[in-house]
């Protein structure tokens, strides 16, 4: 196998792309496409005991990193507080949020029971007073 450069790649990628599409659109079967993945969401809003501390929201967002890096199953992760947008449907009650991308939810099942995972719990869940979740999978 040969190797491409990114650019190769890419075009590579996007003609087989748009062959698919058409192939869909006409109802012909160009090409068999693998079913995609259901990517996973996890989106986690943390409220901090002391909402002002600057030194809590840091070791929160430091024990964040960390994980980030040390759970094998997270595909992609932001890191985040509330921005200064301001409508009725905002919610900006919390100090940091956490939102992953899973493969699937089998690997968000891993990840829960991941030592990375129990061990930011245990070192970092005296800064924060609540947490919720959301998660979602895709349609």
């Amino acid at each position: 196998m040969s190797k491409q450069s990114r650019r190769q790649f890419l075009f590579s990628a996007g003609k087989t792309a748009a062959v698919t599409g058409i192939a869909t659109m006409t109802g012909g079967v160009a090409m068999a496409a693998a079913p995609a993945q259901k990517v996973f969401v996890h989106h986690v809003y943390f409220w901090l005991n002391n909402p002002d501390s600057q030194e809590d929201q840091a070791k929160l967002i430091a024990g964040l990193q960390k994980l980030a890096k040390s759970a094998k199953t997270i595909q992609q992760h932001h890191i985040g507080v509330p921005s200064t947008t301001n409508r009725d449907v905002i919610d900006r009650s919390y100090q940091v949020s956490w939102l992953l991308f899973f493969k699937n939810k089998a690997e968000q099942d891993i990840y829960q029971t991941d030592p990375a995972h129990l061990k930011f719990i245990e070192e970092c869940s005296s800064v924060w007073k609540k947490v919720i979740v959301y998660d979602s999978e895709d349609i």
